[in-house]
């Protein structure tokens, strides 16, 4: 196996586990569709400006702190991006991102698959 596919292949096991998660499986799946999932935002617009964390907070049950983490992981996977407005944090689903990841572990699998 060369460099390149091993690079590969780290760093989407890296980008999976941070989906592995339920809770963080969770709030991909809500912040997909934030206008369905959350009410209106009296700060930030749920499309263009994201989710505030006190909102997710509220919604997955969790205390504020483990929910930052799990926001921070999946920010540093790069499956949502974080907006600071005023005194909050919004996040907001990376959509191109999660399919360049879930496309990735397709490639992966069709090349190793006999034909």
């Amino acid at each position: 196996m060369n460099d390149y596919l091993d690079f590969d292949q780290k760093s989407i096991a890296r980008d999976l586990s941070a989906v592995a998660n339920e809770n963080r499986l969770r709030i991909l799946h809500w912040l997909a569709e934030p206008e369905h999932h959350f009410p209106p935002q009296v700060d930030g617009d749920l499309i263009n400006d994201g989710v505030c964390v006190g909102f997710i907070t509220e919604k997955i049950g969790l205390k504020q702190p483990t929910v930052t983490n799990h926001m921070r992981i999946l920010q540093e996977a790069g499956l949502v991006e974080s907006k600071k407005v005023k005194n909050w944090v919004f996040y907001k689903l990376r959509p191109v991102r999660v399919e360049q990841l879930l496309a990735g572990v397709a490639l992966m699998i069709r090349s190793n698959s006999p034909t």
